[in-house]
Parts: structure tokens; sequence; C-alpha cells
């Protein structure tokens, strides 16, 4: 007979399955949950809080030059990084009209683990895209009215972008297109006095 014997109860499988079903699959749906969080890809700046002001040096006010930045919990199948830095309140955030591109990266090696502050020669094999000054590299901070976010974006890629010379940001987005393992979010912000 299928099931279980309790004292002299006979308890069936079916029944059985139902009720390690409900003990069990919320604990299981929990750690898993608690996992993903746990190793999500982050990053991160030794220059600035998440959210907080973004020191002068690394505007146009200072000395232009990148923040360094810190990446953990790549997943492990990831063959590249690619990394986007973006104002989303162009021109002026009470109405913003643009999304203004600041610094593209691509094809940085997924165990590289952070870039230093003012980055000058990249990985080997890594190239940077066309920010919205229509020049390579970095382009700091420098808004023209208002308290903006300068948001960094960071991309766990399957694949290397074996093609891309220079691209803008609308290629890159395409070339990476079904290919983001998953991505992370740093935002920094800046006002001019």
């Amino acid at each position: 007979m299928d099931g279980f014997w309790v004292s002299t109860f006979h308890i069936p499988a079916s029944f059985m399955k139902r009720i390690l079903l409900r003990l069990c699959l919320p604990a299981v749906l929990s750690m898993a949950f608690f996992c993903a969080q746990a190793w999500a890809m982050e990053i991160l700046s030794t220059a600035f809080e998440p959210g907080g002001d973004i020191p002068r040096p690394y505007t146009c006010d200072g000395d232009d030059k990148s923040p360094p930045l810190v990446f953990r919990d790549v997943p492990p199948m990831a063959k590249s990084l690619a990394l986007v830095m973006e104002d989303p309140d162009a021109p002026d955030p009470r109405a913003p009209r643009m999304v203004w591109v600041h610094w593209l990266l691509f094809n940085l090696p997924p165990d590289i683990g952070f870039l230093p502050e003012g980055l000058r020669l990249l990985p080997s094999g890594a190239g940077q895209g066309l920010n919205d000054w229509r020049r390579t590299g970095y382009g700091g901070p420098c808004p023209p009215i208002g308290r903006h976010r300068y948001v960094f974006r960071l991309y766990a890629l399957d694949i290397r972008l074996e093609k891309l010379r220079e691209p803008a940001r609308p290629e890159l987005m395409r070339a990476m297109q079904g290919h983001i393992l998953e991505q992370a979010v740093l935002i920094g912000r800046y006002g001019r006095r």
C-alpha cells in the first residue's frame, strides 16, 4: 500500500505530498530569494555613497577624472562587462528632455573587480564608446542648471562584443540585447553652485 503508517493510521502518499509542499515550498522560495539577494551584482564607489554627492574632482568643475569604481558578485558565467554612465535629468531636472551619456565602456574582463580613479589605460581587449560630447572617454558631471542624478549602470554579459569599435549608446544597447545576465546601478548626484 502506498503511504505511511503512523501508529494505527494510514496516511496516503498524496496527502503527505500536499502537506510537505505546504510546509517546505515557502521555506525553499524564501531561501532562493535570500540567495538571489545575497549574491546580486553590485557597483560601488569609494569616492561617494550610493545616492550621495559626487565630489568635485570627478566633475567638470574639478579635474574631470573618473571616480574609482568597485564591482562585486559578478555572475560566474559572465564573459564581459559593460558600463554606461548617464544623466537622465538633462538639461533641467525640473523638466528633463533627454538622457545625456557621459561614459561608455565595454568588453571589460568579468574578473576585473574595480576601475581606478582617473582611468587612462583600459584593460586588454576593452573598448570605449562615444559619449554625447562625441568623444571617447569619461566626461564628468557638468549640469547647466539644478542638481542632477548620474547613473552608473554595470552590465554582466554572456558574450564579448567583438564587432564594436566606438559605439554610441544606442548601438551598444542593441549589441547587448538578449545577452544581459545581470545589471547593477549606482547613482551619484551633483549640482553646480
